[in-house]
């Protein structure tokens, strides 16, 4: 996998200091900024310079928002410089470092931060400053840690990270603004049922996909979800460019495709070094539940038992690490309830955890918009708490909402193991294969 992206925001060619200097800042870049930025552990990307227009790129945003790392360097007090740092201020609460030459006079709204300074020979080329390279460098390594440098996210209390990484993917196409024509395109390959060769074609005519703007990448990534082409899926990733394929949202989705194409172990692993490199979070354990959950499956169907049980532990640590993460997303928190009843014995954690899910799940309805899962959520519960009018309600609403077929199969998957787990105890319900019919047909029409 490729290393994690540091966005370089800088000015270019030469240009004047404030004491007339001509500083050649493309010298600053390749001799300073760059070997500490390898020698950080990350790939390096400089902005390319905007021409006409008067607003920044729509690429240039995207670079702004979704590379992990930034590197600013002050020098000059470049107007094009400071309106970058400060959309990545508004939208990044760490991991952006400031840097300027000895000497420079940087306004007074930024002299106050924390800046790394470098030296300049009388000809504006960077000198030879191993100290200097050697502190960018350990402050790179220090904006791995979630600690806020930008002073938006310091001194403005309740100002939230935009939602740029972690996009509901579902809905994601309504929140992006893109040629319709391709966006037609993609939803009629969508529905058909050579879906996947229609991707493939589309893809084909879009051109190299690191050249095509991100909302187009996503909602084909998206759309090979819905037809299940797990292959596009990780080939789509292994094409994007740098910072959109590293985002939190592409990754757990490439980790998702991973799992469905058989390669459960490199999905692990993505999810893992995820884990390592964001911190907790309620979606990313939540796929890496279903990794293990998977490979549960997997031992079973080949007896043996004594692995499967590991892996079940392990599937139920991790969506419960991903509930504990963030109370108000459910779905991790049903997966880790309905596992819990799959153990022999079954585990009594559950009987704990059930009203703390339906309750994050009623918060998440009364907030309003709900989504198919949250109805599946009341639905499974409405099983694992044999309240066959509470489940046949939530059935209803969740089959008015399906939007792709995988939906309700994931659902029928879960109810199949919760009703055979019961048959194997003596525990039959009546109604739930009823349930599980439904969610069957409603996936065929879809």
């Amino acid at each position: 996998m490729s290393r994690p992206l540091c966005f370089v925001l800088m000015p270019f060619g030469k240009k004047p200091d404030a004491a007339g200097l001509m500083v050649d800042f493309d010298a600053v870049y390749r001799e300073l900024i760059a070997p500490a930025i390898d020698a950080a552990g990350l790939d390096s990307l400089r902005a390319d310079e905007e021409q006409g227009g008067g607003i920044i790129h729509k690429p240039m945003f995207e670079r702004l928002m979704l590379c992990e790392y930034a590197v600013a360097d002050l020098t000059t007090a470049n107007a094009n410089v400071f309106y970058e740092l400060g959309v990545r201020h508004a939208a990044r609460p760490w991991s952006t470092v400031l840097i300027f030459a000895e000497g420079a006079r940087l306004p007074f709204d930024v002299a106050l931060l924390r800046g790394v300074p470098y030296r300049l020979t009388p000809a504006g080329l960077p000198a030879d400053d191993p100290a200097a390279r050697q502190l960018l460098i350990e402050r790179l390594h220090e904006a791995r840690d979630p600690k806020p440098d930008s002073p938006v996210f310091q001194l403005i209390e309740g100002w939230r990270t935009p939602d740029i990484d972690r996009l509901k993917t579902d809905v994601f196409r309504d929140r992006v603004r893109y040629s319709a024509q391709i966006k037609e395109r993609l939803a009629a390959a969508r529905r058909h049922a050579q879906g996947a060769e229609m991707l493939r074609s589309i893809q084909r005519d879009l051109g190299p996909i690191e050249d095509v703007e991100s909302g187009v990448v996503i909602d084909l990534f998206l759309s090979y979800r819905a037809v299940k082409a797990w292959d596009g899926m990780i080939a789509l990733v292994e094409g994007m460019s740098g910072p959109l394929a590293a985002t939190v949202m592409v990754q757990e989705q490439f980790a998702l495709a991973l799992n469905r194409a058989g390669q459960g172990e490199r999905a692990e692993l993505v999810l893992k070094e995820l884990l390592e490199r964001r911190g907790p979070s309620s979606e990313t354990y939540g796929i890496l539940g279903r990794v293990y959950k998977d490979r549960w499956e997997d031992a079973l169907r080949r007896g043996e038992d004594h692995l499967a049980r590991g892996l079940l532990d392990n599937a139920i640590g991790a969506y419960l690490r991903g509930f504990e993460a963030d109370w108000r997303d459910a779905y991790p928190g049903i997966n880790a309830v309905t596992l819990m009843e799959l153990r022999d014995p079954p585990d009594p954690r559950r009987d704990r955890l059930v009203p703390i899910v339906a309750y994050a799940v009623a918060r998440r309805i009364a907030a309003g918009k709900p989504d198919y899962w949250d109805h599946a959520t009341r639905l499974e519960l409405g099983v694992l708490a044999r309240d066959e009018q509470g489940a046949m309600a939530a059935l209803g609403d969740a089959l008015a909402v399906v939007r792709e077929s995988w939906e309700p199969e994931t659902t029928v998957r879960n109810l199949r193991l919760i009703r055979e787990a019961r048959e194997r105890r003596g525990d039959a319900v009546s109604w739930a294969g009823d349930l599980e019919r439904a969610l069957e047909r409603r996936a065929g029409q879809t």
